[in-house]
């Protein structure tokens, strides 16, 4: 089918069908340079040793203004199936990265640990109905569902509701808001206040913030002409979440440089991998089950090199019989990190997903 959705607060990218498929982003790079390709949509796995789900679609989209669903279907049932690792077995995980980040002969500063929730519906469930509830409880954030037949994994399907834009190239304009450090939204609307006065004063978030942005800086500087990126942090909020956000804009010393060339040189950030990026890569690979297209990056780039990338967080990935959606969240662990602080992150992270869709998260021990 290779069907792709991507519909920010507002505008809408819709394509339909392939003319090329490209597992190999370099493939689609060279496609867009010499004229094979228009347009290229899909996705970034997280780890980029991993084939992408990129394609030139036959049909593709663009429309201002938001997403507006004809209908919101009711969902059928929903449950929670497996846990992996366990809620124990990611404390655990936690707390040896913590023990290895306090180790200050070693290089290694920050990693993301992430887990995941796998849920059952009774019946078939669609994308884009996924997406839709998605979106109704979610306008702030960008949507998407990103056919990930192109990466070898024929018939599963990306779906999400990100906050995090890695990346958007307009002309030579470059823009970005990365996000690094979370608390928890909380009831009491003087209580929310003041955690997320606490969450801008947190030494522990500014530094693991911190890292994020000065990566980015080092990766664009080369590549614009001018680069604003402000001083300190600003707040931003989500219904489960406060996070620190940093709006960037840049210039481009090349006008040839491509969003998908940004989005490549970009991903992952250490706000979903760690810091060195290499480093933590590494570590992810050797202490996780496959992230799959979770923390991967979901967009689009034109021939001229116009375009928009999204951090894949927030995201699940349907099944090809669309019966089960593996959930997945992370945290960033630095050495002052608290492992069942660091659990109830994820948690809070998963509420984003799945409850719209009206699914209880288990209870954590």
């Amino acid at each position: 089918m290779h069907g792709f959705l991507l519909a920010q607060p507002d505008n809408v990218v819709r394509a339909e069908g392939s003319r090329g498929d490209y597992a190999d982003a370099k493939d689609a790079v060279s496609a867009l340079r010499d004229g094979h390709a228009d347009v290229v949509v899909g996705a970034l796995p997280f780890d980029p040793r991993h084939p992408a789900a990129l394609v030139a679609p036959k049909h593709f989209a663009h429309t201002a203004g938001p997403w507006r669903p004809a209908a919101l279907p009711e969902l059928p049932n929903i449950r929670v199936v497996d846990e992996i690792p366990s809620p124990a077995e990611h404390v655990e995980r936690v707390r040896a990265l913590v023990a290895k980040l306090s180790d200050d002969a070693q290089p290694l500063r920050k990693v993301v640990a992430a887990r995941s929730m796998l849920v059952e519906a009774d019946s078939a469930l669609e994308a884009e109905t996924v997406a839709a509830h998605l979106s109704t409880r979610h306008p702030n954030a960008t949507v998407f569902t990103v056919d990930l037949t192109a990466s070898g994994r024929t018939g599963a399907t990306l779906v999400g509701a990100t906050p995090e834009v890695l990346v958007a190239r307009h002309g030579r304009t470059v823009t970005l808001r990365p996000l690094a450090g979370t608390m928890a939204r909380l009831p009491d609307p003087d209580a929310d206040g003041a955690q997320a006065e606490k969450l801008l004063a947190s030494t522990k978030n500014r530094a693991e913030h911190a890292f994020v942005i000065e990566w980015i800086r080092d990766q664009l500087t080369p590549l614009c002409s001018e680069l604003a990126i402000p001083d300190e942090p600003q707040l931003i909020n989500t219904h489960e979440v406060w996070h620190l956000a940093t709006p960037i804009t840049g210039t481009l010393r090349d006008p040839s440089t491509t969003a998908l060339d940004l989005a490549l040189r970009l991903h992952p950030t250490p706000a979903v991998c760690g810091t060195p990026t290499d480093l933590a890569l590494d570590v992810i690979a050797e202490s996780e089950e496959d992230r799959g297209f979770y923390g991967g990056a979901v967009g689009w780039c034109t021939a001229n090199g116009d375009g928009a990338w999204v951090v894949a967080i927030r995201s699940a990935e349907l099944s090809p019989d669309h019966r089960t959606l593996r959930a997945y969240a992370g945290g960033g662990i630095v050495a002052a990190s608290t492992p069942h602080t660091e659990l109830e992150e994820t948690t809070t992270k998963l509420r984003t997903l799945l409850t719209p869709l009206h699914c209880a998260i288990p209870t954590q021990p």
